[in-house]
């Protein structure tokens, strides 16, 4: 195993894709110098401008182009910088990216890669800091990947980058420079809809995804120091997501909790609790609770900003609660 970190693991697969595949290639702003985080850093020494196409700073015109790029045979890499940039492309995404090949009786091809770097990162304020990975679950047509290690990084945007369906990539920026292990050789290929088993317990389900992830193994190593042992999933792709694992889970625990950081009202852990009761019934769980940011902008000022970070602390509170 080698160590790197997570935004080198997600270089290091796209080196890897260019090169077995000549359709692969990116656009987007300052790709060319390497990406805002270096995600791209030295492919253009290897590739040259034709294939790693910096582009002017107008995101709909980057989205646009990557999907008609698609439909004449080639796989772009969508380089949107920061997540929140993509809602100036909702058109091109929602509308023609989603939709083209339904529309098209499957004729169309649409093997596009967003990238979109989302979540609180260095007090970057309101505007820099969302997650809304909830609205693209809502959206037919499309995969949601949303990676928390550097392993998962890796081998999900292989996954991504080989996929005829559109993948909207949800890079977890804060951990760009978290150190992790991915294999020497070649980067093997993770399959969407298949969770991570994190931790093992019966307490609890604790299940969760991206950014976050980290915080609740913390929180899970202290409720086992306590003598509480809680089963951790983490689901790596969003949609599709692993209902067949976490029902596994709750078959043993009966209690879940689901923890992301995207704001708790509307996000994505509501869809986990309802389609699990559909599943197991009324009495196949005991409690089914979910913890999320407060509806509110995320602050700039760092004292405000750590108010509405999802702790550890928190976590352990919100799973003692689940087991009282």
């Amino acid at each position: 195993m080698a160590e790197v970190t997570l935004v080198e693991a997600g270089r290091l697969a796209v080196l890897q894709e260019m090169r077995r595949d000549p359709t692969v290639w990116v656009l987007g702003e300052d790709v060319g110098r390497g990406g805002l985080w270096g995600q791209y850093r030295g492919l253009i020494d290897e590739f040259g401008p034709e294939r790693i196409v910096s582009t002017p700073i107008s995101e709909s015109t980057i989205m646009g182009a990557g999907l008609g790029a698609a439909l004449v045979g080639t796989r772009p890499i969508i380089e949107m910088r920061i997540f929140d940039f993509v809602m100036c492309a909702m058109d091109e995404l929602v509308n023609q990216i989603a939709k083209v090949r339904y529309m098209f009786g499957g004729q169309a091809k649409p093997a596009v890669v967003v990238r979109t770097p989302h979540g609180m990162w260095r007090n970057s304020a309101a505007q820099h800091s969302q997650m809304l990975e909830a609205w693209f679950a809502h959206l037919p047509g499309v995969v949601v990947v949303a990676p928390s290690n550097a392993e998962d990084e890796a081998g999900l945007l292989v996954s991504a980058i080989r996929s005829d369906d559109p993948v909207l990539f949800f890079d977890p920026k804060d951990h760009w420079l978290v150190p992790g292990k991915i294999a020497d050789g070649e980067i093997a290929a993770i399959p969407f809809g298949k969770a991570r088993h994190a931790r093992q317990g019966d307490a609890l389900t604790i299940v969760t995804w991206s950014a976050i992830v980290p915080n609740v193994l913390a929180a899970a190593d202290q409720l086992a120091s306590e003598g509480i042992k809680v089963d951790v999933l983490d689901l790596r792709t969003i949609w599709p997501w692993d209902q067949d694992a976490v029902a596994a889970s709750l078959s043993r625990t009966k209690r879940l909790l689901v923890v992301h950081e995207a704001v708790e009202v509307g996000g994505f852990g509501a869809e986990v609790i309802a389609t699990m009761i559909d599943r197991l019934g009324p009495s196949g769980l005991k409690v089914a609770k979910r913890l999320g940011a407060p509806r509110i902008p995320v602050p700039f000022a760092p004292p405000l900003e750590n108010e509405v970070r999802i702790s550890p602390a928190r976590i352990v509170a919100a799973a003692k609660a689940a087991m009282a």
